[in-house]
């Protein structure tokens, strides 16, 4: 009887000791932390906005542009560029002896196709309060719906384009056209004149 319940008391003492081992085993799989898989890594989701050095917008040769005021001869090359503005306006007399070429296509604030070659000064209440004179030995006009304005080019004037306009304003010179069509469409108020001839000249 005595060994009957010995055996009984072993095999219980060794029921517990084995389950003891197993929970063990168990606590250690759920709480022990996983090792990184060698070269992993791991990164946030990319909100990051763009850096710096990224090239900005472009603007392009159409679009709307402020003002050049210029008062010399590389001020005014620049201006009258592809990369200048839609206003070009001098604040003195300039000689400039080189042929000039007023080229690109540009929108005023109204979004309106023009180019405006401004030889004036004016007040507060627009009010012309000086004109000004542009000597060059030639310049030709490549702009769409251009125009020169309250004041005088001294020289000759090719224009290539329609529509082109002088209001009240002088061209010291002749003007040439290089189409039928730029002459038939260009156009001068009564306070404007050309001392020189008018032609075309293809």
């Amino acid at each position: 009887m005595k060994v009957k319940a010995l055996i009984i008391a072993m095999i219980v003492i060794m029921s517990l000791f084995m389950a003891g081992c197993g929970n063990k085993d168990d606590d250690n799989k759920a709480t022990g932390t996983p090792t990184p898989t060698a070269g992993t890594t791991i990164t946030p989701t990319d909100t990051a906005a763009p850096t710096a050095t990224e090239p900005a917008a472009t603007q392009p040769a159409d679009a709307v542009s402020s003002a050049s005021i210029v008062n010399d001869e590389e001020g005014f090359m620049k201006a009258i560029s592809k990369d200048g503005t839609w206003i070009i306006a001098i604040t003195k007399d300039l000689t400039i002896e080189k042929e000039l070429t007023v080229e690109g296509d540009f929108k005023n604030s109204r979004d309106e196709v023009q180019r405006k070659l401004a030889f004036y000064d004016q007040d507060a209440d627009r009010n012309i309060t000086a004109r000004y004179t542009l000597t060059a030995p030639k310049m030709t006009i490549k702009s769409p719906m251009c125009s020169i304005q309250h004041g005088t080019f001294k020289g000759d004037l090719y224009v290539s384009v329609d529509n082109f306009q002088l209001i009240d304003a002088t061209v010291d010179g002749n003007v040439y056209f290089t189409t039928d069509t730029a002459k038939s469409t260009f156009q001068m108020d009564d306070a404007s004149k050309v001392t020189g001839k008018q032609e075309v000249n293809k």
